[in-house]
C-alpha cells in the first residue's frame, strides 16, 4: 500500500512514522508514505498557498490552485483508490472505515491548515472526508498520523500475532475489550480475578465475553 500526504507542515508528521510499527511497515515495505510539502506548489516567488476569504470572516483559506496542481502531479503517476481530506465534519473514524481502506492500494490524504480550504477542493477533488472526532486542531497532520496507524496495524504481517488484532475493542461489531490482566497475580493486595488463573479455558472464555462491553450507538 501507498499513502501520500499534502501538508503545509510536513515535519509534524515525521516523528509519528519514525518509531514503533509504522516504521517497522516501512522498513518491511509493507507500506509506503511519502509526505508532499504543500508549499512547493505555491504560487509566485513566496509560494503562496492562501488568501482571504470571499465574503468577509476572520482567518486565511488554502487556496485551490497549489492543491490542484499537487493533485494533479499525483495522478499523473499513479491511480488513487480514495483522495481523503481530514476535517471535523467528516465520517467518524472508526475500525469499519480502517478495515475499508486496508483494501485499498494507493490513498491521498489532504491536510488542511488555518480556516480551512477552498470549498471547491472538497466537491470537486476529494472522495472520502474522515474525521477523528467533534474537536478542532490547529491542522491534519495529527489526525491524518492516527488514521494512517490504525490502516497500517491492520495490514497483513505488520503484527506478528494476528490474534491480536482479533481481539481488539472494536474489531468486532462494537465491543469494547475485557479488562486484561499479568502477573504478578497480587501486588499491594490488588488480585487478579480468580477466574482468569482457574486453568478453565471454558470458563475464562465466558468470563471474558461476558465482560466485553458493547458501546452505546
Amino acid at each position: 500500500m501507498r499513502i501520500d500526504i499534502i501538508s503545509i507542515f510536513p515535519d509534524i508528521l515525521r516523528g509519528p512514522f519514525s518509531n514503533s510499527i509504522i516504521k517497522r511497515a516501512i522498513n518491511k515495505n509493507f507500506i509506503n508514505i511519502q509526505i508532499h510539502n504543500l508549499r512547493k506548489y505555491g504560487l509566485g516567488k513566496r509560494k503562496k498557498i492562501d488568501d482571504y476569504s470571499y465574503g468577509g470572516g476572520s482567518g486565511m483559506v488554502i487556496r485551490i490552485e497549489p492543491v490542484y496542481h499537487c493533485f494533479s502531479k499525483l495522478l499523473s503517476e499513479r491511480y488513487y483508490d480514495e483522495r481523503i481530506f481530514m476535517t471535523p465534519d467528516g465520517e467518524l473514524l472508526s475500525q469499519k472505515n480502517a478495515q475499508f481502506l486496508t483494501k485499498k492500494k494507493n490513498i491521498i490524504i489532504l491536510c488542511g491548515r488555518y480556516k480551512g480550504i477552498d470549498q471547491r477542493i472538497r466537491d470537486n477533488l476529494i472522495s472520502k472526508e474522515i474525521s477523528i472526532g467533534n474537536y478542532i486542531l490547529s491542522g491534519g497532520e495529527i489526525a491524518a498520523a492516527v488514521l494512517v496507524e490504525t490502516i497500517v496495524r491492520l495490514l497483513p504481517g505488520v503484527i506478528h500475532n494476528q490474534d491480536s488484532i482479533i481481539t481488539d475493542s472494536f474489531q468486532q461489531e462494537s465491543f469494547i475489550a475485557p479488562p486484561i490482566y499479568t502477573r504478578p497475580a497480587i501486588y499491594k493486595g490488588w488480585k487478579v480475578p480468580d477466574i482468569l488463573l482457574s486453568g478453565n479455558h471454558k470458563k475464562i472464555k465466558d468470563w471474558l465475553k461476558q465482560k466485553s462491553r458493547k458501546i452505546k450507538p
